[in-house]
């Protein structure tokens, strides 16, 4: 369960966290988280509402929009939340920005990431906690046309170890 704006400690102050503001209007607009830790939920009305990240906490955004002739947007953003101060890049509904790893348009390739997503899931692998190295290959790759590799629980492994010798 995510805890209210009342249950926050004080290491959770809105200064610190990274805002996303998640509206749903049916076939004309929506956005949704579709991986993260939100540490905040708020509830704005039937139609919107705001989760909240901590700093490093990476998230994936998906934002899609229709009109009377059809999809007009269709994306996915993976973002880690970075820290007052620090270097971020914009994304809209995301307060103040983060560290943008991987960002796609359009409806094939953000097909192709979501089952990227799902195979890593299946895998055994919170994608929260994946490499921001394999974000940021995806990227690369399906920018430049080409596929990108699978990310395997050995590499995951290897990741966390590096992590946390480095740490």
């Amino acid at each position: 369960m995510i805890p209210t704006s009342d249950e926050l400690s004080p290491a959770l102050c809105p200064d610190t966290l990274t805002t996303v503001e998640l509206t749903w209007i049916g076939k004309k607009q929506e956005q949704w988280i579709r991986f993260g830790n939100p540490v905040k939920e708020q509830i704005v009305d039937r139609q919107r509402r705001i989760v909240s990240f901590r700093q490093d906490s990476v998230f994936a955004l998906i934002r899609w929009a229709a009109n009377d002739f059809g999809t007009t947007l269709s994306r996915i953003d993976i973002v880690v939340a970075v820290a007052r101060g620090h270097p971020l890049q914009t994304l809209p509904a995301v307060r103040p920005g983060g560290e943008i790893l991987l960002s796609i348009a359009k409806w094939p390739q953000v097909e192709l990431v979501l089952k990227a997503i799902d195979a890593i899931e299946q895998a055994g692998i919170d994608a929260s906690s994946v490499s921001p190295e394999h974000w940021r290959h995806m990227h690369n790759r399906m920018t430049s046309g080409q596929a990108p590799r699978s990310y395997s629980p050995r590499q995951h492994h290897a990741f966390l170890l590096r992590r946390r010798v480095t740490s």
